[in-house]
């Protein structure tokens, strides 16, 4: 294994350095001239800069683009001490990461240098580029079984398969994060792999101790790239969490891959694609954004014949809690099901804040247990009648006795508000969530059609 490891490290190393220089800076693009021919898009390049100290600082880049013989680059951190005339390096012409199983239990970069205070790791034994194809649809699998997430609510009535993907859909403060780690702590995947994309600085630290916790990080791999990072590093942190998920699939693992968020990764891509000149379109996102969200998004899913699967939950922060704005739309397209969090649920007090109705597993209902798929169909037909009728009720307009399927449902509401509400530090199992399901379906008597 390290043998292999190291051929393949000397094979990348180039024969001859080729380098060229910055001809010109318009914000945080950088116009560079040079051997046009050794750089491609997605390539990196190291811009050479007077440090503070005597030793010369470097500047890594991304080529995003080229413009009337001149590569366009953007920086992944910042550019003080920048000025024309610069030496340019070009560091490779596709980035990889080689990531490996000494990984788990550690917190990285978007580049996947340790962030976490535990010294180097050990690179992999090859290398996996981070923006990679998806496999083949002809070569890719069927979804898997069902795989126990550990929350009532989404065992029950949404059951999810490995290998799908589904999209955690909230405004910002209604906990999806917590949900995420509700998730990576009781989910029975073999790894979690977690990107914290655009993440607020300080809430870092509380989601890896208080949220994910020691018995979590032990099996994940967190992947961070706060807020105040540029726009390369927040996308970038999104291309390595699938690539370090590629890995332990193509180690036949059943992964489970969380990024959060979708929404941020898509801002980053704007931000890029306004450097470049792209034209503003709806929001003003450019069309780039929407054409690397499938890209990222179809990474996850089942692997070919032989290797695991990456289940993909991915939140998706809509704006202004508008559940149809661009990216929230275009990403429910992609995925095979949406969670709908919504802020009134969560202004009563339920957690997760699920609305069930407004939510989707598009596996279901072939995967969930056909024993207990009437009690799901009954508690589901039982909270729409609720819903309908929820304005009557709480004025006091409708009066008991009028509809016995009204009654049931006013019956079963406080037993069901009360299953679908957990803990973050409870678990509860697939085949447990559907006997409590069907116990309290039952209880309703006749006329609640529960197996």
């Amino acid at each position: 294994m390290a043998v292999e490891a190291l051929r393949s490290v000397l094979d990348e190393i180039a024969e001859h350095e080729v380098f060229g220089r910055v001809a010109a800076v318009r914000g945080l693009m950088i116009e560079i001239v040079g051997p046009l021919s050794h750089m491609e898009l997605g390539g990196l390049v190291a811009i050479e800069t007077q440090g503070k100290g005597p030793e010369p600082e470097r500047i890594l880049c991304e080529i995003v683009g080229f413009d009337s013989g001149r590569a366009l680059a953007m920086p992944f951190s910042n550019v003080d001490g920048l000025r024309r005339g610069c030496p340019v390096h070009v560091v490779s012409r596709r980035a990889a990461i080689r990531p490996g199983k000494a990984w788990l239990g550690r917190v990285v970069d978007a580049f996947g240098r340790p962030i976490d205070g535990k010294g180097p790791i050990q690179p992999g034994p090859r290398p996996y580029p981070f923006r990679n194809e998806p496999p083949a649809a002809h070569k890719r699998q069927r979804v898997g079984d069902p795989l126990d997430l550990g929350v009532r609510a989404l065992n029950s009535f949404l059951t999810t398969c490995r290998g799908q993907r589904m999209g955690i859909f909230a405004g910002s403060g209604v906990g999806k994060s917590v949900l995420l780690s509700m998730l990576a702590r009781n989910s029975a995947s073999d790894v979690a792999v977690v990107g914290l994309v655009g993440e607020r600085g300080r809430e870092v630290q509380e989601f890896l101790q208080d949220d994910l916790g020691e018995e979590g990080l032990a099996r994940s791999v967190v992947v961070v790239a706060t807020s105040d990072e540029p726009a390369l590093m927040r996308r970038q942190a999104a291309y390595l969490t699938l690539s370090i998920s590629e890995y332990f699939r193509d180690e036949g693992l059943d992964v489970l891959c969380m990024i959060d968020s979708v929404t941020r990764f898509a801002m980053a891509q704007r931000d890029i694609g306004l450097g470049v000149g792209e034209p503003p379109t709806t929001k003003g996102y450019t069309p780039s954004v929407f054409a690397e969200l499938p890209r990222l998004l179809e990474r996850a899913g089942p692997g070919e014949i032989g290797a695991g699967s990456i289940t993909g939950i991915f939140s998706v922060l809509v704006d202004g809690d508008d559940h149809n704005e661009p990216v929230a739309d275009a990403t429910r397209g992609i995925l095979d099901g949406h969670i709908v969090m919504e802020r009134k649920i969560a202004e009563r007090g339920r957690y997760p804040a699920i609305n069930i109705l407004k939510s989707v597993s598009r596996t279901m209902p072939h995967s969930a247990d056909p024993l207990y798929l009437p009690s799901v169909q009954a508690a589901r037909a039982l909270m729409a009648t609720y819903s309908d009728m929820e304005e009557l009720i709480r004025l006091g307009a409708y009066r008991r006795g009028s509809s016995p399927e009204v009654d049931r449902a006013i019956d079963a509401y406080p037993e069901l508000e009360a299953f679908l509400s957990q803990g973050k530090e409870e678990s509860t199992s697939l085949g447990e969530s559907y006997i409590r399901l069907a116990d309290i379906v039952n209880r309703l008597g006749p006329g609640a059609d529960a197996s």
